[in-house]
């Protein structure tokens, strides 16, 4: 490290999970982590050196969060960019990734467009504005902006124009998109790291498996798509150099029967698909996004064995105690007071796993309670 990294002070948008983990990875680095949010005792927020509580339109604010931070980076990928811009006005050149990815990520619409024009291949898709412009028999509808974690979309066919009709009613004056259904095998994950002198890692590909729009567990490595590996980093460091990224961003692909790979959608951060690296690599994705953004060089993410991560999902974090009993398996909660449906807890991640069905000791702990 060129720099000694006890002076550097980062700012983080947004007090979820991923702004915990990535003050958390800041704290080893000797690095001072200010948390900007709107909420009091978030989870990011308890580990951080301090926190400014304020909506992120708050110029003020946002002004105080400038004059004490070296860099500024964000957690998630609805930041406005309008507060990007603001930053950027008050110190050049400080708040990464650059606002290039958020505008292409925010929107669904904007992100097909522009992966298509890098010849990157997608699920096909148009933007429809009624049920008039429905024109396929089955298909995804999804709102362009604010949807995740199956938030904002519906699975539907042309039979069931009752269901869709009402999706174009409930979102009313927003852009939808609809996408075709893809006859896929599987979803692998990417994430990428670039610093700023352009030098690239990647992690994985992971196989990420989803339920209810949830991701429930990923595999590291994915040992059936070694054959797309290269592939698939590859896309991942075109789409990093189109954006000129500082930080990390993750790809989310489909993977059809005949090994085809087709880019579901772009996170601007880091990915709960990389939560392993923590425990099963020499730097994490957490890492390597403080040491980007901070200005420091990248470091190659050595993995130190297979791995894999379980999240904790709603009332699972209730159910881990065997999971506490394995040497071999690392547990992380994050904070988070209330338990409801949907919302992610924790992660649990277990190296060098055998042939246990993980996901049946939380469901035998529930039945047994």
């Amino acid at each position: 490290m060129s720099q000694n990294t006890q002076q550097i002070k980062l700012g983080i948008l947004g007090g979820g999970q991923l702004g915990r983990m990535s003050a958390q990875a800041a704290s080893k680095l000797g690095i001072y982590t200010v948390i900007f949010c709107p909420e009091e005792n978030s989870p990011a927020s308890q580990v951080a050196d301090e926190t400014i509580v304020a909506d992120y339109d708050n110029q003020d604010a946002l002004k105080t969060l400038s004059e004490r931070c070296d860099y500024i980076t964000y957690e998630f990928e609805n930041i406005p960019t309008d507060t990007v811009d603001y930053l950027n006005t008050l110190k050049r050149n400080t708040t990464f990734p650059k606002k290039k990815l958020l505008e292409v990520s925010q929107d669904r619409i904007t992100e097909k467009q522009f992966l298509n024009d890098l010849g990157i291949a997608t699920t096909k898709w148009k933007n429809v504005s009624s049920p008039e412009d429905i024109d396929v028999t089955d298909f995804i509808l999804k709102t362009s902006r604010f949807g995740y974690d199956g938030k904002g979309q519906i699975k539907a066919c042309k039979d069931d124009e009752s269901k869709f009709a009402t999706f174009f009613e409930l979102y009313n004056g927003q852009e939808i998109i609809l996408e075709h259904i893809v006859d896929f095998e599987d979803e692998i994950s990417v994430v990428v790291a670039r610093d700023m002198h352009n030098k690239t890692y990647t992690y994985g590909p992971m196989l990420n498996v989803h339920k209810n729009h949830i991701l429930h567990h990923t595999h590291h490595p994915s040992e059936q798509y070694k054959m797309v590996q290269d592939h698939a980093c590859e896309i991942a460091a075109k789409i990093a150099d189109a954006v000129n990224l500082r930080g990390v961003l993750t790809v989310e692909y489909f993977v059809t029967k005949d090994m085809t790979l087709l880019v579901n959608e772009i996170a601007p951060r880091t990915h709960n698909s990389g939560h392993w690296s923590i425990d099963a690599c020499v730097a994490s994705q957490f890492e390597n996004h403080v040491r980007c953004v901070c200005g420091l060089d990248v470091k190659e993410p050595v993995a130190h064995a297979p791995a894999l991560m379980i999240n904790l999902i709603g009332d699972d974090i209730h159910y881990i105690q065997d999971f506490e009993m394995m040497r071999n398996a690392h547990i992380h909660l994050y904070g988070k007071k209330e338990a409801r449906a949907g919302r992610k807890m924790g992660h649990i991640t277990v190296l060098n796993p055998e042939d246990i069905d993980y996901d049946a000791l939380i469901h035998k702990r529930r039945h047994e309670k």
